[in-house]
């Protein structure tokens, strides 16, 4: 099983661990008898007998988040006849997929009493997809990717767009211009971001034409919805998360100062607010995490945004339809407010303190299930896990080849994206 396989059963675990009830049937109680730290492997004791399990880099270890491997394994709470709940991974049973502390008298999750959430599942028969919705309306909000109904840029945005991937050359550590140097591509978001992440990751590395100064750097994580990590100093989630990607930039040998391209993929899970209420929710919190990013990273330039995938095969509430299709709203609405110079966007130091990158939509990922969309985009039943929200092997394949395929041939990312002797041959 290659790296890429395990990476998305863990992003998996992470979000559906509570939600998912063939998740729940697999998840087991048992009593830690032994952490070797050095080794890093656990020893269960469950159903009268002990396991010894390893532990990946991946591995979630739930209530320890936020530190290095090394250090959570060093956690105090770990300690012998302790009782936890654990998941082993699917294909490799004899490493976790995840760890986490049982409290007293916490019952399993899918125990006898304990109710699951009730899914609602939605015809989507008649949705289209924003770019083809045009000027038409959903719920009396007009489509297209842009004001107007439009997909293409404003020309004064793209214009401005256009000046700013100019400027995006290689830096050294300290962010300086230096030929050596990396242009660092940092992915933000949740599971289906990771998955998607290491897809786009994996095929762009192998691709002849990218440009060997970039470096794509997964900063994206299981169960870290853009609620979560809207706030880096909320010594919290949001704190957690950022101390990640702060770790996985140092894993990659580069630096804050290095980061000047952000792609983000981002949802809530569970939301049942409705139609406007709970796109409104989530473009305030994209609105929060792009704003965070100037202070992180001092050099960061462009951010793209690309909605959810189709939600309608959907199993459980985690982010069912319709609210995966109206995460494009949440997109479009945030991108508009920018546009408008309102709600604390700036990017344009010649209008006062930069306040966010300049903002554009990446590649546009929602399909109507097998109906394809403009780009050619659709979705199996078999393109998702058994959760019907993560995406399965060939899922992720489509959604990494669209990435590509939008950082390829866009005009304000194939110049930095694609290598000089490529920029003269047609996209």
């Amino acid at each position: 099983m290659n790296r890429l396989t395990v990476l998305c059963l863990i992003a998996l675990l992470t979000t559906v661990w509570c939600t998912t009830s063939l998740a729940q049937e697999r998840i087991r109680a048992g009593i830690l008898k032994k952490v070797d730290r050095e080794g890093r492997s656990v020893t269960i004791k469950h159903d009268d007998q002990e396991q010894e399990f390893k532990i990946a880099d991946e591995t979630r270890l739930m209530d320890l988040e936020g530190k290095p491997i090394e250090q959570r394994l060093n956690d105090e709470r770990l300690q012998a006849d302790t009782p936890v709940f654990f998941r082993p991974l699917d294909d490799t049973p004899q490493t976790l997929m995840g760890l986490k502390l049982r409290r007293a008298n916490e019952t399993q999750p899918g125990a006898p009493g304990r109710q699951p959430p009730t899914l609602v599942k939605v015809d989507t028969a008649a949705f289209k997809p924003l770019p083809e919705l045009g000027t038409e309306k959903y719920h009396g909000y007009e489509g297209g990717l842009y004001p107007g109904g439009n997909n293409e840029r404003p020309s004064e945005h793209e214009a401005a767009g256009a000046k700013l991937s100019s400027q995006v050359q290689p830096l050294d550590a300290d962010g300086k211009p230096e030929a050596s140097g990396k242009i660092v591509l940092l992915t933000v978001g949740m599971s289906n971001t990771q998955q998607a992440s290491q897809a786009f990751k994996q095929l762009a590395d192998h691709d002849a034409e990218k440009n060997p100064k970039l470096l794509i750097v997964d900063g994206a994580q299981g169960g870290m919805t853009a609620q979560a990590i809207q706030d880096p100093d909320d010594g919290s989630r949001g704190s957690q998360y950022w101390s990640v990607v702060d770790q996985r930039l140092s894993g990659a040998k580069v630096t804050r100062a290095q980061v000047q391209v952000v792609w983000i993929k981002q949802a809530d899970a569970g939301p049942n607010q409705g139609f406007p209420k709970y796109a409104e929710k989530l473009q305030q919190e994209l609105a929060k995490i792009v704003q965070s990013l100037p202070r992180r990273f001092p050099n960061v330039k462009l951010c793209y945004l690309s909605p959810r995938t189709y939600g309608g095969y959907a199993k459980t509430p985690l982010n069912p339809e319709p609210y995966a299709y109206e995460s494009g709203f949440s997109i479009k609405w945030l991108i508009e407010q920018q546009l408008r110079r309102e709600g604390g966007l700036n990017f344009d130091p010649a209008q006062g303190a930069v306040q966010a990158p300049w903002l554009s939509w990446g590649a546009y990922l929602w399909a109507n299930g097998t109906k394809p969309n403009a780009d050619g985009l659709s979705y199996d039943e078999g393109d998702f896990a058994t959760d019907g929200t993560h995406e399965s092997p060939s899922g992720q394949r489509k959604v990494g080849a669209q990435l590509l395929r939008f950082f390829k041939t866009d005009s304000t990312t194939r110049p930095w994206f694609v290598r000089a002797a490529a920029h003269d041959e047609e996209p």
